[in-house]
């Protein structure tokens, strides 16, 4: 059995699972399997997944286990993988590994566009939200919405770079966050809304909290105590490569729109 640390731009998929007619990540990463003579069926034998990122969402440290041949090194699996999805590191696990199940903690980055935020209203929310809650009211979910929460701020300019670390995320649950916090801190909503959403009772519709957009989160770790992950050089570099050059081509792109907007 072998996990594989998977890197991806998340925005030209429909998520990370399978689906039926849309492109996903998995379908991606079973492609190349299939194209490497791996893969003959609908999964490989043991196949799990760290967890189903949102459409949208992006990750460093996804991770994926499955029984792999010897040869099947990061660098080989790269071979037939579309350039937005890398895999970089690889670890040996036990028979019966289960990639989702067998995760300690998984650690979000957002990156919240929010210019003239409070950043201390920021931590002040952060601060209640910190610690084991039921967050029932931030998530479609009907199961798994107690959760034991580390979150913590960095300030980058405009921006509030928020991280959220647990040992699993029911859906939606860290965008939803991000937008209470964002609504604190812009002063859009008071510090006592966070009271209500962590109460017991069910929010009604009109005091819901929306998702933030999916496409400024990215999935950055999944702990596994027991497994050492060893990085493949020349797949790593390929992806520092790869996403350096999106990272080029993401900056031009927006000096070409702040151009319009400041011409009008």
């Amino acid at each position: 059995m072998d996990a594989y640390r998977i890197a991806y731009d998340g925005r030209p998929y429909y998520g990370f699972q399978r689906q039926p007619d849309v492109p996903t990540v998995e379908d991606a990463l079973f492609d190349a399997l299939r194209d490497l003579d791996v893969l003959s069926g609908d999964t490989p034998p043991g196949y799990a997944a760290a967890g189903r990122t949102d459409a949208g969402v992006s990750a460093v440290a996804q991770t994926v286990a499955f029984d792999a041949p010897d040869w099947l090194s990061p660098a080989a699996f790269n071979g037939e993988l579309p350039a937005s999805v890398r895999a970089w590191a690889r670890a040996d696990a036990l028979t019966g590994f289960h990639a989702t199940h067998h995760a300690t903690a998984r650690e979000y980055v957002y990156h919240c566009f929010a210019p003239d935020a409070d950043a201390e209203r920021a931590r002040a929310a952060l601060d209640r939200l910190r610690g084991e809650h039921d967050f029932h009211n931030l998530t479609p979910d009907d199961d798994g919405t107690v959760r034991d929460l580390s979150a913590s701020l960095a300030g980058d300019g405009d921006y509030l770079v928020l991280t959220f670390r647990a040992g699993g995320f029911a859906r939606q649950l860290v965008r939803r966050l991000v937008s209470l916090v964002r609504a604190v801190a812009m002063g859009e909503a008071a510090m006592e809304k966070i009271d209500r959403v962590l109460a017991s009772d069910p929010l009604p519709g009109h005091e819901g909290v929306p998702p933030a957009p999916a496409y400024p989160l990215v999935l950055v770790d999944a702990e596994y105590p027991d497994l050492e992950f060893a990085v493949d050089p020349d797949a790593a570099a390929s992806a520092r490569v790869v996403f350096g050059e999106k990272r080029a081509e993401w900056r031009t792109r927006a000096r070409v729109a702040g151009e319009i907007a400041d011409r009008i």
